[in-house]
């Protein structure tokens, strides 16, 4: 008998016990066990496979990050490095403290596009938009990386091309809002893709435009903070607006005074959830990574949430000084230097954590 012909998930074993084994194989075993019969095959690959092990609690949190890779040796060696940096995708899996390099999408083997959004959907990985990386010029492109498979897929490009917007993933689709369009006109539209059917489906427009703003999810609404109009370059404002997706995503939501004027953003936005009893009578606020541990991360400041109140936080003390990587816990909590091998001690741009 072949293994294409295996009637049962395991011979001998019942259908129950078997499941209880595949759904305890760690993310990076599911690429060999796709290969052992095609109904081992069906069932890895399978939305309903990976509920089942996040029910469950076999899924973990990892942090993907896009970040700059390491100069060749022959750059290296006549001083610093030749033209813009060169980014890729690196993976930080918090259990084992082990870090990775996912391979190149195809379509830029050489380094992703420039300031690319990067979120996670139902243990895929999802990057989008920014510049090409050798003529600066916005694309619209959409990847998909599939950790089952190891491998990357061209999904459906954007509507239009964007940079510096805000993005989300919820229930299996990924918002994006604002940024600036090829002539660097802020934008308040709004688009959300469906990362299974592939598909892409206008929202309703925020209520002004957002340049260089951040997205973040809170529970089911998408919140896009900051950013500036057209008419004013660089004067980030301190409102956001928040959209449920959970009920139709048909009008967002004006919020004042969630974030410190005059500053950008992007990557290092924090959310902490506030005691009831206080002034402000509890609930979630913002922060910025730049403003916590003691200057630790002041320029270039990056969080990507692990769950259980742990967040990978990186940045530098100063211009042009080494990146630092932190487990912090909470906002206000204990600053845990973690270990990084030195292809991956580049600065990061952005990140998200995906569960695998």
């Amino acid at each position: 008998m072949t293994a294409e012909e295996f009637p049962e998930l395991i011979p001998g074993l019942p259908e129950e016990i078997a499941m209880e084994c595949l759904i305890r194989l760690h993310f990076t075993a599911h690429g060999v066990a796709s290969g052992v019969c095609r109904r081992w095959r069906q069932l890895v690959r399978s939305r309903e496979f990976y509920y089942h092990r996040k029910q469950t609690g076999h899924t973990r949190k990892a942090a993907c990050l896009i970040q700059a890779l390491q100069a060749p040796e022959s750059e290296l060696a006549v001083g610093k490095p030749v033209g813009p940096a060169r980014y890729g995708v690196s993976l930080f899996d918090p259990v084992n403290e082990s870090w990775e390099r996912v391979d190149p999408v195809p379509d830029y083997a050489d380094g992703l596009p420039l300031f690319c959004q990067v979120t996670s959907s139902e243990g895929k990985l999802v990057v989008m938009g920014g510049w090409d990386p050798v003529d600066y010029h916005p694309v619209s492109h959409v990847f998909v990386y599939e950790f089952t498979t190891r491998r990357w897929r061209r999904g459906k490009s954007m509507p239009a091309a964007r940079s510096f917007f805000a993005a989300g993933e919820w229930d299996g689709k990924v918002v994006v809002a604002g940024g600036h369009d090829e002539n660097k006109n802020a934008l308040k539209s709004a688009w959300v893709y469906d990362v299974k059917g592939d598909e892409w489906r206008e929202l309703a427009a925020m209520s002004q435009e957002r340049d260089e703003c951040e997205g973040v999810v809170i529970g089911s609404e998408f919140w896009v903070v900051g950013g500036y109009r057209t008419e004013s370059q660089g004067e980030f404002e301190d409102s956001a607006e928040a959209i449920d997706l959970s009920a139709g995503a048909s009008e967002w939501r004006r919020v004042e005074g969630v974030w410190k004027a005059g500053q950008c953003p992007r990557s290092c936005l924090g959310v902490t959830t506030i005691p009831k009893g206080g002034k402000s009578g509890g609930g979630l606020a913002l922060f910025n990574w730049a403003e916590m541990g003691g200057g630790a991360v002041k320029v270039g400041a990056c969080g990507v949430q692990l769950g259980a109140g742990m967040t990978l936080v990186s940045g530098s003390a100063y211009q042009g000084g080494p990146q630092g990587f932190y487990a912090v816990e909470g906002q206000n909590g204990k600053w845990n230097k973690v270990s990084v091998p030195r292809q991956f001690a580049g600065f990061v741009q952005s990140g998200c954590s995906a569960e695998v």
